[in-house]
C-alpha cells in the first residue's frame, strides 16, 4: 500500500499528463457524437449518437474524478500516513546552494569531528512572512521542539487556493512536504509536525501559499532545533 501511494506521489506529473491527454481525446469524441446527435434524422441514428454522447461524458467525469483523487492523495492523504510519507523519498531542492570545498584539509585535521555546515544566508534573505496572511507564529525561530508539534500562524491571502508545510535539514536543504490544507486560517492552528523520527539537529520549516490560479507565494520560513524524544 505504501509503495503504491509513493508511486503516485513520485509520478504525479506523468499522471496529470496522461489524464490530460485522455480528457482531450474524450472531449473530441463527445463533440463529434454531439454533432451527430444534432444532425441525426432517424430514431435509430439518434439512439446510437446519444449512446456515444453519454459514454464520452461519463469518461470525462471519470477522468476529472481521477485527477481530483490524485490531487487529494498527494496533498491530503499521503502526508497523514507515516509509512507512506514523502519523508521516505527526499526531493532535492534545485535552488539550494551547494557547499564546495576548494582545498583538502591538513592531514592532522582528518581525525577531527566534522564541522556543521552553517545555514546559507540566502534562505533567510528570501524569507517573506506577512502578519495575518502568511506567517508561522509557533514554533518560533530558535525554539527547541520535540515530538508532535502544533503549528500556529496565518494562511489567508486574496484568491486563496491551498497551503502546505515543508521541512528540511538545515545542512542539506532537501525540502519535503509534510502537510497541506485547503482552508484559509488567521492566527490559529494550521497543522501538526511529527518530529519524533527526526535525528537531533537544526531544521527549517516553511509555509507556502498557492492561490486559486496555481501561483505559489514566497515561503515564510523559521529555523528550529529538534531534540530526540526523552526515553
Amino acid at each position: 500500500m505504501a509503495n503504491a501511494l509513493q508511486f503516485f506521489y513520485n509520478n504525479q506529473v506523468f499522471v496529470y499528463l496522461i489524464l490530460g491527454i485522455l480528457a482531450v481525446w474524450q472531449l473530441r469524441k463527445f463533440t463529434l457524437a454531439w454533432d451527430d446527435l444534432r444532425s441525426a434524422a432517424f430514431g435509430l441514428e439518434q439512439e446510437s449518437a446519444r449512446g456515444r454522447v453519454n459514454l464520452a461524458a461519463s469518461m470525462l467525469v471519470l477522468i476529472f474524478l481521477l485527477g481530483v483523487s490524485e490531487f487529494s492523495l498527494v496533498y491530503f492523504i499521503l502526508p497523514g500516513i507515516p509509512e507512506a510519507s514523502p519523508l521516505l523519498t527526499p526531493t532535492i531542492d534545485l535552488l539550494a546552494t551547494p557547499t564546495i570545498t576548494l582545498e583538502s584539509p591538513p592531514a592532522e585535521a582528518e581525525a577531527a569531528p566534522p564541522t556543521p555546515v552553517p545555514l546559507p544566508a540566502a534562505n533567510l534573505d528570501d524569507n517573506l512572512c506577512i502578519p495575518t496572511q502568511l506567517e508561522i507564529t509557533s514554533p518560533e525561530t530558535g525554539e527547541t521542539i520535540q515530538g508532535v508539534v502544533e503549528i500556529y500562524g496565518s494562511a489567508d491571502i486574496p484568491n486563496f487556493g491551498f497551503y502546505k508545510f515543508e521541512m528540511a535539514d538545515a545542512n542539506t536543504l532537501a525540502w519535503l512536504t509534510i502537510q497541506a490544507g485547503d482552508t484559509a486560517t488567521r492566527e490559529n492552528l494550521l497543522g501538526y509536525w511529527d518530529t519524533s523520527r527526526l535525528p537531533t539537529g537544526d531544521y527549517l520549516l516553511r509555509l507556502i501559499l498557492t492561490d486559486n490560479q496555481g501561483t505559489p507565494s514566497t515561503p515564510c520560513t523559521v529555523q528550529v532545533r529538534v531534540e530526540a524524544p526523552s526515553e
